[in-house]
């Protein structure tokens, strides 16, 4: 199995999941070139790929969407109304409403050797969701833009080889920032976006011994830094180590960039 992050971040986001002979694109929130060109370094192409499943309709997971769609015949999957969303944008035309197909939290999806089981989160969109994705009994995750999370959060994370976790904001940053008051609260309240400090959090109890690749996802531009998300998630792990039982320094913790790809995991 293989994962890895081309973007993530506020102003776009997709990652690669995959076997030997699947290859889907989570998220389309960068354009059609970056994409592509991040394929090939996998040793991949558009075509090759089997499906892109779409957490949610904002236009940093959806908006190269359109011109990879209009290149390629691969179905999209999403909650039905996240499809409702994507096609009330009328770049939406280009896309035949055949090569939709709606998935539901907790209703595993089969694609060729991967099952897809796609899981709810709290954010202020249509229908969003967080997806798991399985070779066997590998497991790989992708799970951002989401303002809370409780037991089912954790419960749908627990024995992840890979995960790809929310930490978008530093709370001190955004509330001493240029942002508007509605926005802050906005992006502080159960709908918004997951704390350098909450992601440490919950990080905290989902680990385990055969974890290949930590990734903090969906940096925010104006109210972090990659240095101070992985120095908040570190110091937070450090904190907890009696109770988890792991030590932070052996931990394959990284940060994913909002420009660049990530570190490809094999496994």
């Amino acid at each position: 199995m293989r994962f890895q992050s081309f973007a993530s971040g506020s102003s776009g986001n997709c990652a690669y999941v995959g076997s030997d002979t699947t290859h889907l694109l989570m998220d389309a929130g960068i354009s059609r070139k970056r994409t592509a060109d991040s394929l090939r370094e996998l040793g991949l192409e558009l075509r090759d790929l089997d499906g892109i499943f779409i957490t949610h309709e904002h236009s940093d997971h959806t908006s190269g969407l359109w011109m990879i769609a209009k290149n390629t015949q691969m179905p999209i999957y999403a909650t039905q109304g996240t499809i409702d969303a994507i096609r009330s944008n009328p770049k939406s035309e280009v896309i035949d409403p055949s090569r939709y197909i709606a998935v539901r939290p907790n209703e595993k999806v089969i694609v060729k050797d991967l099952t897809i089981d796609p899981m709810h989160i709290s954010h202020d969109a249509a229908d969003p969701v967080g997806y798991r994705v399985m070779y066997g009994k590998k497991k790989a995750c992708i799970c951002t833009d989401l303002g809370c999370y409780n037991e089912y959060t954790v419960e749908c994370l627990k024995d992840s080889d890979v995960v790809l976790l929310e930490a978008n904001h530093d709370v001190n940053m955004l509330q001493v920032g240029p942002y508007p008051y509605r926005l802050k609260q906005r992006i502080l309240g159960k709908y918004g976006h997951l704390s350098n400090d909450s992601s440490g959090d919950l990080l905290s109890r989902i680990l385990n011994g055969h974890m290949k690749g930590i990734f903090l996802g969906h940096l925010s531009k104006e109210n972090n830094y990659p240095e101070l998300a992985y120095e908040t998630v570190r110091l937070e792990l450090i904190g907890r180590e009696e109770r988890t039982g792991y030590r932070t320094d052996e931990l394959p913790l990284h940060v994913a960039s909002r420009r660049n790809a990530s570190l490809a995991v094999e496994w």
